[in-house]
Order: C-alpha cells, then sequence, then structure tokens
C-alpha cells in the first residue's frame, strides 16, 4: 500500500527505514521532457517549463524573458543525504529509460507538478519494468492529488519538506543542519533573441532559507504543501546563520546578489533585520531579490528596504478590492511609485477569475492592475488546485470539474479554470486571461525596458549616497546601462516606431540614459541598437515559425557522505 506523509503528520508519522539505509543507492529525477509541446503525458505548448514566459511575459514576443531554473527542491535534498546519490534533471524519456536500465538503484524519488501527473505515472511504470526491486517515492505538488495513492504505482508519496523524509527513510539524522547547494538563480536566459553568454558572478544565487507561508492565501498551493496558514518551515532561523551561508556562496561561486526563494522573507523581521545589521558591519553590497506581501514591505522604512539590498520584489495585487488581509488598507499604486522611484523593481501579480468578476467588469480590473505599471506583472486564472483551502470549499460546494470535462494537464492557472464560476462561461476565462496580458504590454511595453528604467531612477538617487556600500551596489547594477541597454532602449524605440506612446516614452528614456552617461551612451545605442534590432528581428521569425525553448539536462552524481566529510 502506498504510505502519504502530510504536514499534519510530520511530527508523528515515521517513514519505515529502507533496509539497506544510507547504503541505499538514489535516483533523484525531475519529470521528462520535452515540455513546451503537446504530447500524450500531458505537456502542454502553452505550459513551458519557462517560469516567467509562461506566466508573466508571455505575449511579449521576442522582448519575452526566457530562462530555466533548476529542480531546487531535489538539489536540496541531493546536497542534504549521506547515501550515494544522483540527479537527473530535465530528462528526456530515453535518458530516463537509458538511466534505469544501466545503473542499480534502490531509491528512485520523482519530482513533479500536478499537470505532469501523466509524466509521473509513466515513470513509476517504467520503474517497475527496469527497477522492480526499487522503492518509488513520489513528492512536489502533485502530492496534493487527493487520489494519487489510486492513480500512480508508487511506494510512498510526500506531501511537504523532503529533506527531513528521505533522511528519516534512509536512516540518517533528521535533525542535522541544513547544507545549501551551489544553485544558479536562472540557467540558459534570453532576450531579444540573444542567449546571454553567462560570465562569474553574473547571474544571482538562488537562496532557500524557508519553505512554506504562514499568511496562507486560500488559493496558495506552496502554503498548503507546507502546512497551511500561520505554518512554514525554516532552514536557517536567525540572520547570523542567514549570513554565514550567503558568504559562503558568494565565496565558492562569486556571486553579489541573491535570489531568496522563501514565500514571504521580510516577514521574519528579526532575521531579517539581524541580516542587515550584518551586511552593514562586514561591509557587504548584496542585492537581494525577494518575496513579500504588501503589508509586510509596509512595516519596514525605505532606508531599511535600501540598506538591506532590496532590489527586486515579487509582490502579490492579487485584484481591485481584494479582500485578502495583506492588502487592507494599503494604497498599492502608491507602495509600487516608492520602490520604484529608490530603484527597487517590481513584479505585480493579479488573479483573474475571482468571485466579484464578471464580463462586465473584467476591463476594470484589468485596467486597474496594469496601471501599476510594474516591472513585471504575472496574471493567473483564480485556480483551485487540490490540498488548498480553496479547493475544498469548491468540492463542498460541488463545483469542481471532474476528469471528464477538464484534464490534470490544463489546471495550471494559464488557460482553463477546474470549476464552474458563478459569473464566467467556460472558456470565457482563458480569453480574459489573454486581454490582460495583452493590455500590460499594449501600455506598458516591454518588461525589460522597464526594469532599466526603474533601475536608472535608482542610480540617479543614490549615485552620491554618503555610505560606499549602498553606492557599490547601484554601481553594479547599471554597469551595463550606458552601452549595452542603452542600445536594447535604441532597438525598442525602432521596434515601436509605430506606436506613438510607447516609442515616446522609450525616446524619453533614452535621453534621460544620454544625459546621465553623456557621449558614451549616444556612441554605444545605435551601434549596439542596430545589431539588438536585427536579433529581435530574428527571434520574431524564429518565433513565428513555431520555436520552442527547452532546458538541457543535468546529471549529478555524488558518492556517499560520512559523518567527518
Amino acid at each position: 500500500m502506498t504510505a502519504i506523509f502530510t504536514p499534519s503528520m510530520a511530527d508523528t508519522y515515521t517513514p519505515p527505514i529502507h533496509p539497506k539505509g544510507s547504503q541505499a543507492r538514489v535516483l533523484l529525477t525531475s519529470v521528462f521532457g520535452p515540455y513546451a509541446q503537446d504530447d500524450e503525458y500531458g505537456s502542454r505548448t502553452i505550459n513551458p517549463m519557462e517560469l516567467y514566459h509562461n506566466q508573466v511575459t508571455r505575449v511579449q514576443g521576442p522582448f519575452s524573458l526566457r530562462m530555466f531554473h533548476r529542480s531546487w527542491g531535489l538539489m536540496l535534498i541531493q546536497a542534504n543525504i549521506g547515501a550515494p546519490c544522483t540527479l537527473l534533471d530535465f530528462p528526456k524519456l530515453d535518458r530516463f529509460i537509458h538511466e534505469i536500465t544501466t545503473n542499480h538503484y534502490d531509491v528512485v524519488g520523482i519530482s513533479s507538478i500536478m499537470p505532469n501527473l501523466g509524466k509521473a505515472q509513466k515513470m513509476c511504470e517504467l520503474i517497475r519494468q527496469h527497477l522492480p526491486e526499487a522503492t518509488i517515492v513520489v513528492g512536489g505538488h502533485v502530492a496534493g492529488i487527493p487520489d494519487l495513492n489510486q492513480r500512480i504505482d508508487a511506494d510512498h508519496i510526500v506531501k511537504g519538506e523532503g529533506i527531513r523524509w528521505m533522511r528519516r527513510f534512509l536512516a540518517e539524522d533528521e535533525d542535522a543542519p541544513i547544507r545549501h547547494p551551489r544553485i544558479l538563480s536562472g540557467i540558459g536566459t534570453r532576450n531579444m533573441g540573444i542567449t546571454l553568454r553567462y560570465r562569474t558572478g553574473d547571474v544571482a544565487a538562488t537562496l532557500i532559507p524557508s519553505v512554506g507561508c504562514p499568511m496562507g492565501c486560500n488559493f496558495c498551493s506552496t502554503s498548503a504543501m507546507f502546512g497551511g496558514k500561520g505554518k512554514c518551515i525554516h532552514f536557517y532561523e536567525t540572520g547570523d546563520e542567514l549570513f554565514e551561508v550567503m558568504c559562503q556562496l558568494e565565496k565558492e561561486m562569486q556571486v553579489n546578489s541573491f535570489f531568496i526563494m522563501d514565500e514571504n522573507f521580510l516577514l521574519h523581521r528579526k532575521r531579517a533585520l539581524r541580516l542587515l545589521a550584518l551586511m552593514i558591519e562586514n561591509n557587504k553590497p548584496w542585492a537581494l531579490y525577494v518575496f513579500s506581501s504588501a503589508n509586510v514591505l509596509r512595516s519596514y522604512t525605505i532606508e531599511q528596504l535600501v540598506a538591506l539590498g532590496i532590489s527586486w520584489v515579487w509582490m502579490g495585487l492579487e485584484g481591485k478590492d481584494s479582500q485578502y488581509a495583506k492588502l487592507h488598507g494599503i494604497d498599492t499604486h502608491q507602495l509600487v511609485r516608492t520602490l520604484q522611484s529608490h530603484g527597487i523593481r517590481v513584479l505585480g501579480s493579479t488573479i483573474i477569475g475571482l468571485e466579484e468578476h464578471t464580463p462586465a467588469n473584467i476591463d476594470a480590473a484589468i485596467e486597474h492592475a496594469v496601471s501599476h505599471n510594474t516591472e513585471f506583472h504575472q496574471f493567473m486564472l483564480y485556480t483551485p488546485a487540490p490540498g488548498t483551502p480553496m479547493y475544498d470549499e469548491h468540492l463542498i460546494m460541488g463545483t469542481l470539474l471532474d476528469s471528464s470535462e477538464i484534464s490534470e494537464a490544463d489546471i495550471h492557472g494559464q488557460y482553463r479554470f477546474n470549476y464552474r464560476h458563478p459569473h464566467i462561461k467556460p472558456g470565457q476565462e482563458t480569453e480574459f486571461l489573454l486581454r490582460a496580458f495583452d493590455r500590460d504590454f499594449e501600455v506598458n511595453g516591454p518588461s525589460i525596458i522597464r526594469v532599466m528604467q526603474t533601475t536608472l531612477k535608482g542610480w540617479q538617487r543614490y549615485k552620491n549616497h554618503p555610505d560606499s556600500r549602498i553606492r557599490t551596489r547601484f554601481e553594479y547594477e547599471i554597469r551595463e546601462l550606458a552601452t549595452t541597454h542603452a542600445g536594447a532602449i535604441w532597438a525598442t524605440i525602432r521596434w515601436f516606431r509605430n506606436h506613438p506612446l510607447l516609442s515616446a516614452k522609450f525616446s524619453t528614456l533614452l535621453k534621460d540614459v544620454y544625459r546621465e552617461f553623456g557621449l558614451k551612451s549616444r556612441l554605444a545605442a545605435p551601434v549596439v541598437g542596430r545589431y539588438i534590432y536585427s536579433m529581435l528581428k530574428r527571434e520574431e521569425r524564429r518565433l513565428s515559425r513555431g520555436w520552442t525553448y527547452e532546458p538541457p539536462t543535468f546529471y549529478q552524481t555524488r558518492q556517499m557522505i560520512t559523518a567527518n566529510t
């Protein structure tokens, strides 16, 4: 019988210990690709393995931000178990089959999201065929599906944090300190037709201090996955612990910026302020990219945010007249403008299909979102993912669609509702969602240029700041603004020459760059710009022919770690 581990069982459920304990050979794998193609296993062209192009910049064509993110949860587990462990990330199906037919493994762990259920099913079948003695463990968001144990042939389904579970399973010390793996925040970054060349220090390190979110929004599958409202799991409880890890990553990866994968990093105020004190004490000009709710952001002064190195923030705007407590009494327009005026870039997130949304008021809701003019804007359908309070509510009301009406592969927030909305007819939500993306792009233009505009604002405000640590960070952030970025703005003006409002907006930005950086930018902009413009046209042609972007396969092996290592 399949065992199911849930957060509520975390303190009482002890998984059976594998007979080989820490001697067991472990394979950890993501589901197989390709990912941006329609196939029999649930992949969808509309749902690529690219966070930004999938959910944020999806209609921006050659201006869309393209990049991939590794399977960070699997990387954390591999780094924190002593057993010999192999990590296979983004394999094609034949590569996965090759791995399980040419190597022996005692444990195979699969991580999957719900839309990839069909792939997880297929992988379990293949493991049973080629490694019949292996124990199959499945985790990730797919574990939220209520009857998953009846739909896949796995021995254990792990819902929640996997490090402690795997350590218990392998008879290891589950309370041992967490070793943080070296993770680049993004790979294969591509924009305006150009794949960026990676240079040491250019890409932020990913830092994962905690998982879960105690805010517990009813639609949040991440919060639900790690215990729900009021709960989260800290890997690093204190600012001192966090600072030590960041110094280690800084040294090993030669980075000065960190993408902090924590659902509401600034909510843990004592830890954040202690980190700030240590950054000041040790003269660290780090840049931090964080997730935060609006009410938590408002609890800090702008001076604290700037000193802490907050350079980019992902913030839920949710919707006009939102009833979520994290937005009560907050003028989100003013908050966004204030952050931007200090050089802090904002990724706003808005929900399409709230209970009050109707065909009559959806345009007003979209205009409210677009009027924030955030650097990036995510639009997602209001979706009751399995395991969330919202899912339970619709289950009780009998409004969920069954498998004959919608496939799990299409429940990802970018296509269809998986329930009957009180005011929106089936199919309308798809058009409303695209309307929101299109309107944001039409009014505010390419996200990458918006980023440059806010970066310039930050530099102009802080270039003469008395604290050299703060000046150093802003100097680093504008290092390409006078040359490469000036060329990108020049090319964008030409691209939108038949769009008077955007053309004028970006022309003003380029003039501001010229005034700030002088002859250097005036000479560089047209030279670099002509090249970028040609790459934009080339990229547009490729996209029109149906070109898709796929991540490379990663294969990492690690032998047994002994207690003295």
